[in-house]
């Protein structure tokens, strides 16, 4: 997990955002911004670079590394540092929580703002970028992907997911989006793999998440990752989230997502409460949940 940052951008100055801007600019054309670059980048006296480049390398909101140049970039706290600040100067986040989960992919904080909120950091292509880059069709064609690029196109996708789905769908209300960054509702619940439902209730919570699913098909959307890790369930139901890999659904491979959809959170229904959830025949639960036309699974 990366740090938390919030509490050091009082600290810093006008010129310091500059240059970490500055390199993020560079970032669109080289993975190691040249030095030599940051004074053009940032539009500071080379003098000035020296010694920002020096506090923000002693911040870790950037780092360097010689190769046949001296070269530096944007870490994740130093891209944090630039959308929080986007969020501040827009009156979206007024203050900064507790972590509200940490993933492979993503970091979650409740955030301040007319009421609390969740502020969702996607990490794509940092620590895995070839992994990212090989299996992402947002980032296939482009001969030089930044992992920053990788990352705001996860956040453009869930959040241009989220505000088609919201409300005919039960996801997050999506609030506001900078860079990698995105403000959602804060949704209160337990996540469906910790959740301990009574066998007689599994196979309806069951078609609640079918229902969402068959609903944002409607919609235009194919979630394309639905598991026990990314609904969460409450009194008034269940929940999707985490909406990064959101397909549309005249995608040439919507249907064969939509399958496995359909296959893995039934499949887990299954293993978990085999005597409440029947043995469906998974092909005709997804036909039904295609044509909008899904039921009960005890139908199948």
């Amino acid at each position: 997990m990366v740090r938390n940052v919030a509490e050091e951008i009082a600290d810093l100055d006008e010129e310091d955002f500059h240059l970490l801007s500055g390199v993020e600019h560079g970032m669109r054309f080289s993975e190691w911004v040249s030095r030599e670059k940051l004074p053009e980048f940032s539009r500071l006296t080379t003098e000035e670079v020296d010694y920002r480049l020096d506090r923000m390398l002693d911040r870790e909101f950037l780092e360097r590394k010689t190769i046949q140049y001296e070269g530096v970039q944007l870490t994740f706290a130093g891209y944090d540092v630039l959308a929080l600040r986007a969020f501040a100067e827009r009156d979206t986040v007024e203050g900064f929580g507790a972590p509200l989960g940490v993933g492979k992919e993503s970091d979650v904080y409740e955030v301040q703002s007319f009421r609390p909120m969740a502020l969702k950091f996607h990490r794509e292509g940092y620590t895995q970028f070839r992994e990212v880059h090989r299996g992402r069709d947002y980032t296939s064609e482009k001969e030089h992907t930044s992992w920053l690029y990788t990352a705001r196109k996860a956040a453009e996708r869930e959040y241009d997911a989220l505000e088609t789905l919201y409300p005919t769908v039960n996801v997050p209300r999506p609030v506001d989006q900078n860079r990698h960054a995105i403000v959602m509702e804060k949704i209160d619940g337990t996540e469906l793999s910790k959740a301990k439902l009574e066998p007689a209730q599994a196979s309806g919570v069951l078609d609640l998440v079918l229902r969402e699913v068959a609903a944002a098909y409607r919609e235009g959307y194919v979630h394309a990752d639905v598991s026990e890790y990314n609904v969460f369930v409450n009194e008034d139901g269940v929940v999707l989230f985490d909406w990064p890999q959101a397909t549309p659904t005249d995608h040439e491979n919507a249907r064969e997502l939509l399958d496995r959809d359909v296959e893995n959170i039934v499949r887990y229904f299954q293993q978990k409460y085999p005597s409440d959830v029947p043995d469906a025949d998974l092909t005709a639960v997804a036909d039904a949940v295609a044509a909008d036309d899904f039921g009960s699974v005890d139908d199948y």
